[in-house]
């Protein structure tokens, strides 16, 4: 590019799959369609990666869209959106419609997608749009209510599905859950479902389920409901995937047979509602208004028949008034306290050497009061 200039700040950005290092710059940018002009945003230049340009991939970068406090290498520095939206006068609202490549091609090409930027598209979903609040701008955290499997509640505190947090995300390929979450749903498609015995590896993703090319193994699995908090805090809303978007065809492997892989996995730091989720629906990120919006995707159906639903609105009398943590700790957060722990232990070991340096001068005769026990300011005070 002719127009990037190098800041020659350090970027490396790390994901729970792959990473990759750069340098930070500016460069200009043009919209093909609809923005017109020309606006310079922060961009950065990947020179190193690791398990991140995946074999087989033709994408040749990454645009993030969450808010500034996540922003590499500082909520500093201003994003890409943010300066769209100020640069361009747009409204602070985007949408994106995912239609995936599980889901059949309409004429000839491959699946596509709709980002907008800046507004909502009336031609890219179907009934009404249902909103869910932002709790916290930094991912897209939400609240989630409940899980149901096949209409049957897990009957889980509420506070496990948003165990560390529960957040919305394009670039989480699977749904993500957390692991007594993922047990309880993994057992109740088993439990549910009109297979008698099936492989663990299937359920962790370590192998691959198979059926010959003339059968359609969704009907032997039940549909997934995940319950979110509506605007108003009494009332919630449901969004459900039908096996045909988490039982997903792998391409290209046999030639009388179909496999499938789980489009479900565990994750050990938050409930993810990703792309086998997100191809069911037009999801608009209005972080004017703080908050979440699901409707139906025209592009979610097989065979002609949808593979996605939203119904409500359902009363929230039967779960507790807030599902979400009330200590929230963000990732800059973490960094920062544990660079202060670091320093203070640095500090308390340098004075411990320089005690056992120092020669003693005296001897102590130590009496019941010296005594350390679970009463004195010692332990009483000590980090948790």
């Amino acid at each position: 590019s002719s127009t990037y200039k190098s800041q020659g700040i350090d970027v490396t950005v790390k994901y729970s799959q792959g990473s990759w290092t750069g340098v930070l710059g500016t460069d200009v940018i043009t919209i093909p369609k609809g923005i017109y002009g020309s606006y310079t945003v922060n961009i950065a230049t990947i020179l190193e990666s690791e398990n991140f340009f995946l074999p087989g991939v033709k994408w040749q970068g990454i645009l993030g869209l969450a808010y500034d406090a996540l922003a590499k290498p500082s909520s500093s520095v201003e994003t890409f959106f943010d300066s769209l939206v100020k640069q361009a006068k747009i409204p602070n609202i985007f949408s994106l419609q995912m239609c995936g490549a599980g889901l059949p091609v309409s004429g000839s090409g491959t699946n596509g997608g709709s980002l907008v930027l800046g507004g909502i598209e009336p031609s890219l979903y179907k009934g009404d749009i249902w909103y869910t609040p932002i709790k916290e701008e930094w991912y897209y955290q939400v609240e989630i209510l409940k899980l149901e499997v096949g209409g049957q509640n897990l009957e889980l505190d509420c506070r496990e599905y948003n165990a560390d947090k529960a957040i919305v995300d394009s670039g989480t390929t699977l749904l993500r859950l957390p692991q007594k979450v993922f047990s309880a749903v993994v057992q109740a498609i088993a439990r549910t479902s009109l297979i008698q015995e099936f492989s663990s590896g299937f359920w962790t993703g370590s192998q691959l389920a198979c059926w010959d090319k003339t059968e359609r193994p969704w009907s032997l699995f039940p549909k997934l409901s995940i319950y979110l908090r509506d605007e108003n805090s009494s009332r919630s809303f449901r969004i459900s995937i039908l096996p045909q978007l988490y039982i997903q065809p792998i391409l290209g492997i046999g030639e009388n047979l179909q496999c499938y892989r789980f489009g479900i996995s565990s994750s050990t730091n938050a409930l993810v509602i990703g792309a086998t989720v997100m191809e069911g629906f037009y999801v608009i990120f209005d972080r004017a208004q703080r908050r979440v919006g699901f409707a139906v995707s025209p592009c979610a159906e097989v065979d002609g028949s949808p593979v996605s639903e939203i119904e409500g609105p359902f009363t929230t009398a039967d779960v507790a008034s807030n599902c979400v943590s009330s200590v929230s700790f963000h990732e800059p957060l973490l960094w920062i306290a544990s660079y202060a722990l670091m320093s203070l232990c640095g500090i308390i070991l340098l004075v411990l050497i320089i005690l056992l340096l120092i020669p003693p001068r005296c001897q102590h005769r130590y009496t019941d009061n010296d005594v350390v026990n679970d009463e004195s300011s010692l332990v009483r005070h000590r980090w948790k």
